[in-house]
């Protein structure tokens, strides 16, 4: 059948269902063969914090959003143009971000009496008019995969579970996406199951048939690759990405790589990547709790390599202690928060930004520490390799936050040549350092270095630099255990400008104002970039005028923060939080910061910040 094909410049598609039904593999799939098209794009997977709630219920859906283009974009995008719905549950927890004229595609199989009563449908959405403002496709996916698969030596529960790869198919042939991927996807994934692996493969072959021969779809869609700088690009998520920054790092400085971590959502991911990657030196070691796994990676720290502990808010206030001792001890030490929302257990599978306190501050006594947060997910691989610099330059602990939206998010990375990536240096001690009274020469491990601050840093078993470290604290240079009151406060200080030195190796920030006349100022930092860059093109292509910096830097601040932040008339700092960043910029430079917080879980949505940005500027 000859149809008719659309050029379109963008499409936001959202797949959902219940937790079972594949919709983070289904929208996995979709964004591989969007990013072998070689369109921009950015995606949100957005899944229940239970292994498997009760099916066909609100809190068992599971959604997985993608963002694609012929042109640069920033984020997943703030509302579908498409609607997967494999029942009625997926239907209305994703409905209210629906706009009016979008295309819905429901599975009508699923909309049974049972599973209407579950979610508080009193009639058929499908019949009953409510679905009018939007172009509705009923499509029997369920029964349609299972006639597809009569033959099969498959029970008929196999069978409709292939239902996703009957709707992929489906998507892939309405937006002219290859299939060669997928194919080979299914094949390596099912290739000890060749039933189940044939029965997939059947009902993904069904589906782009049936949008090839239905009345139902008579237009496809065409989306033009974006335009790229030359390269090797792959689609990468943050948490991936923040892996392959770890091991770079290691391999820059030349130290073993150790993670020692306890599984949290949502950075499991990392510990499940780097576990993967022996052959690069890396060692993993999976920890019976939070406390063992910093506890572990001080230890490789002290026997000189890169130690590094993942986890989430609840994993970072159980860590706090040891992380104290890590700042005493003054060693490397990478802390990864990947931060989601709280307080305790709340809610595990959603992002927040609200640690960053908690980094600044969540220790006993003064312990000052370093912040490093990436901007997106392909940032992370970049952050990461900072906050290493960071830590083993200056010999102390750093955090670095990402977050859920950063973490399981995704879009096109451009592959760096790993020839530009600076080295970075550990500088050993070899040698002893101090000439005693007596005229002999010995070793200080708290002799420090006069431009970071930074002590010595000996491995166990050089020979002659045998000293003894601990939480109790030690007498400037010699190291000794001292309880002189004076002593205490000169290492209390030196630890602290030992964390302000940071700023001299930051670069200035570089302001965002094409027009050079803005005089509002859009502040960020984590993983608002994309929603706040968004935001600021779309005022800007009403005509206005708005100024943009992020952060990549918390704790110190880039040395020009402060001028250019009392350069503008207004500063409004967007959070996902009740204003946390807000509270230390106010407090350093005494700014009037105009706060938009919000802690849905969710990421911000670009026109809602330029409808912040739009009223501000009216205000005046």
């Amino acid at each position: 059948m000859s149809k008719q094909v659309v050029q379109l410049s963008r499409v936001v598609i959202r797949f959902a269902g219940d937790s079972g039904d594949g919709m983070q593999l289904t929208g996995d799939r979709f964004t591989s063969e969007t990013a072998g098209m070689g369109n921009d794009l950015s995606t949100l997977p957005d899944f229940p914090a239970e292994i498997r709630a009760p099916a066909g219920t609100l809190p068992g859906v599971s959604a997985f959003q993608l963002h694609f283009a012929d042109h640069d974009i920033m984020t997943p995008g703030d509302s579908p143009n498409v609607l997967v719905a494999m029942n009625p549950a997926a239907l209305k927890a994703n409905l209210g971000d629906v706009p009016r004229g979008a295309d819905i595609i429901v599975n009508t199989d699923e909309f049974t009496k049972r599973n209407l009563v579950k979610v508080g449908y009193e009639t058929n959405p499908i019949e009953d008019g409510s679905l009018d403002p939007f172009k509705v496709h009923p499509i029997a996916l369920t029964s349609m995969t299972v006639e597809a698969l009569k033959g099969f030596d498959i029970t008929k529960k196999d069978a409709e579970r292939a239902k996703n790869m009957f709707a992929l198919g489906l998507l892939c042939w309405l937006y002219h996406r290859p299939t060669e991927g997928t194919i080979d996807f299914l094949t390596a994934k099912f290739g000890n199951k060749p039933e189940i692996m044939k029965a997939n493969l059947r009902a993904f072959e069904a589906g782009w048939s049936y949008g090839e021969t239905t009345e139902e779809f008579s237009i496809q869609y065409e989306i033009s690759p974006a335009p790229m700088r030359p390269g090797t690009y792959r689609n990468m998520s943050g948490n991936l990405a923040l892996s392959y920054g770890l091991i770079a790092a290691s391999k820059l400085s030349g130290l073993t790589l150790f993670l020692g971590s306890y599984p949290i959502t949502p950075a499991s991911d990392i510990l499940h990547e780097l576990s993967r990657h022996k052959r690069f030196g890396v060692m993993t070691f999976q920890a019976e709790d939070e406390i063992s796994g910093v506890g572990a990676a001080i230890g490789a720290s002290y026997g000189g390599a890169l130690g590094v502990t993942t986890t989430s808010g609840p994993g970072v206030a159980l860590k706090s202690e040891a992380i104290g001792l890590a700042v005493s001890l003054e060693l490397p030490l990478l802390v990864v928060d990947v931060q989601r929302g709280g307080p305790s257990t709340g809610l595990p599978t959603k992002t927040e930004q609200a640690d960053l306190l908690q980094a600044m501050f969540g220790r006993n006594g003064e312990a000052p520490v370093p912040i490093v947060a990436p901007q997106s997910p392909s940032d992370c691989f970049f952050a990461a390799i900072e906050a290493a610099r960071i830590a083993i330059t200056y010999r102390t602990p750093v955090f670095l936050l990402s977050d859920g939206y950063l973490a399981n998010g995704s879009e096109p990375w451009c592959v760096p040549d790993v020839s530009t990536l600076a080295k970075i240096e550990p500088n050993f001690a070899y040698e002893l350092n101090h000439e005693a009274a007596d005229g002999t020469m010995e070793f200080w491990p708290y002799l420090r270095d006069p431009e970071t601050l930074a002590r010595p840093w000996a491995v166990p078993g050089t020979a002659g630099l045998e000293h003894r470290i601990g939480g109790i604290e030690k007498s400037d240079g010699a190291g000794t255990i001292s309880y002189d009151p004076d002593n205490h406060d000169k290492m209390v200080r030196l630890r602290q400008a030992k964390v302000d030195a940071v700023a001299r190796t930051i670069p200035d920030l570089v302001v965002d104002d094409p027009d050079g006349d803005a005089r509002v100022l859009i502040l960020g930092w984590g993983s608002t970039f994309g929603p706040i860059g968004a935001a600021c093109r779309l005022v800007r292509a009403a005509g206005e005028s708005v100024a943009q910096i992020h952060l990549r830097h918390l704790n110190p601040f880039p040395s020009n923060l402060g001028m250019i932040l009392k350069s503008y008339d207004r500063v409004i700092l967007p959070e996902m939080n009740l204003g946390q960043l807000s509270m230390l910029i106010r407090a350093e430079y005494l700014v009037d910061i105009i706060g938009y917080n919000q802690v849905r879980g969710m990421p911000f949505k670009s026109d809602e910040l330029a409808a912040v940005i739009t009223d501000v500027l009216e205000s005046g």
